[in-house]
């Protein structure tokens, strides 16, 4: 009498346990802020000045002092021009500095005034402008600080670099910054079945055999996780390969990524493989598509520690989805980074699902003109056509149907990619 099945594990106890088999990775480096996007930042980056580093003039214009407007007329005298990079001499009473965007205030001036609202005079050789209006004190001043202070914490450690960051530190004076390291991944495939674009051409593929597509895939993705990535090929259904390749990768890399292979058929040799060289986790998932997972450690021969193991469906679709919510915690875990909640905009569904499926299901799905969501009409884990039509996922909770106008939660692409 067969043994019952165990039930499948929730995405979130998988991915908690698997989160807790991982530790970030203790080395860092230094890097050109120019060459950093993606990476993350391994140090606090502390401001060693005030940014703005004086009070400059937000407009192009004049600086005026506002008591002026109490103690004499809206003429004034213009007595210096003041563009930036220059500084000013300090202003008198009843004067004004011609001044441009990004130029200090000069000493005296508390305000500024657009040059829209100045009209110059034409007063035979001596320039003088009428305001038009009461300037108020501070207008149109950046003052020293307001963007940062010195001794502020203006980016954590952990924080993944992009333009906005890298454009922060330069604005620092910071040429070079501390990173955590890349995570060094071994990516390779399985399967006699397997053909790579270019090595046969189409009209003439063998009965049986397919392009591989997700290595394609699955190195694009590492590569915008900030991996550095060897691509170790496709490895032949044979054991003693299984073993050579992982036993290679193992030395060398901090992860190991396959996709399909795990499995218990008489050409499946990951799962031995790996644990001939460590040990292997086989989950269940309940979880629509990218039910089957796999993880382990192998060991090293020749260097401390272990390398993390991680085996993907087979079929593109589910190897896909299942980077985006299993591999991609990983990846930042590695770089120091807490995986954060990713946070799903809820908006109206434009189609039917009638009966939902017994697992949690990710629905291929993009909005429309109208501002709601609709879905692929074919949800099959093998068409990946789905994935460039979409724009995101629909997380659909498990048995849960949708009819046209319910709320549902969708996330985008673009988020997991960030």
């Amino acid at each position: 009498m067969p043994l019952p099945r165990a039930p499948l594990m929730s995405l979130d106890e998988a991915l908690g346990r698997l989160l807790a088999h991982i530790q970030p990775l203790s080395g860092t480096e230094s890097v050109a802020t120019y060459e950093a996007d993606r990476r993350v930042l391994a140090d606090n980056l502390v401001s060693a000045l005030q940014v703005p580093a004086f009070d400059n003039s937000s407009m192009d214009g004049y600086a005026v002092r506002s008591a002026d407007w109490v103690q004499s007329s809206s003429v004034l005298r213009v007595t210096q021009r003041i563009p930036a990079g220059h500084m000013g001499q300090a202003l008198s009473s009843g004067e004004a500095a011609r001044i441009f965007t990004g130029a200090p205030i000069p000493p005296g001036a508390d305000a500024v005034v657009m040059q829209e609202d100045a009209e110059v005079l034409d007063t035979g050789g001596l320039t003088q402008i009428r305001v038009r209006g009461v300037p108020s004190p501070g207008q149109w001043i950046r003052r020293s600080g307001e963007d940062v202070q010195r001794g502020a914490t203006v980016l954590a450690a952990g924080t993944r670099l992009g333009p906005a960051e890298l454009g922060l530190a330069a604005s620092l004076g910071l040429a070079r910054l501390t990173v955590a390291a890349r995570p060094r991944v071994a990516l390779f495939s399985t399967g006699d079945e397997l053909v790579m674009p270019g090595d046969v051409e189409p009209a003439h593929m063998p009965p049986g055999a397919i392009f591989n597509s997700n290595r394609f895939f699955l190195k694009a993705l590492l590569h915008r996780m900030g991996c550095e990535v060897s691509d170790l090929g496709i490895v032949s259904d044979r054991r003693d390969a299984t073993i050579s390749a992982l036993k290679l990768a193992a030395e060398h890399h901090d992860l190991i990524l396959t996709s399909g292979g795990v499995s218990v058929g008489e050409e499946d040799h990951v799962k031995p493989a790996v644990q001939a060289l460590g040990h292997l986790d086989l989950w269940q998932i309940s979880m629509k598509p990218g039910k089957p997972f796999a993880y382990g450690q192998l060991r090293r021969l020749n260097a401390a520690g272990k390398a993390h193991f991680v085996g993907l469906p087979g079929n593109p679709v589910s190897s896909f989805v299942t980077f985006l919510l299993m591999v991609r915690p990983v990846l930042l875990k590695l770089q120091g980074v807490e995986p954060p909640a990713l946070r799903p905009l809820r908006l109206p569904a434009h189609f039917d699902l009638a009966q939902g499926d017994k697992r949690r299901e990710f629905l291929r799905a993009r909005r429309n003109r109208s501002g709601g969501i609709e879905i692929f009409p074919n949800q099959s884990s093998g068409v990946l056509t789905s994935m460039v039509w979409g724009e995101g996922l629909v997380d659909n909770p498990p048995g849960q149907s949708i009819s046209r106008g319910d709320l549902v939660d969708f996330i985008p692409f673009s988020d997991w990619l960030a």
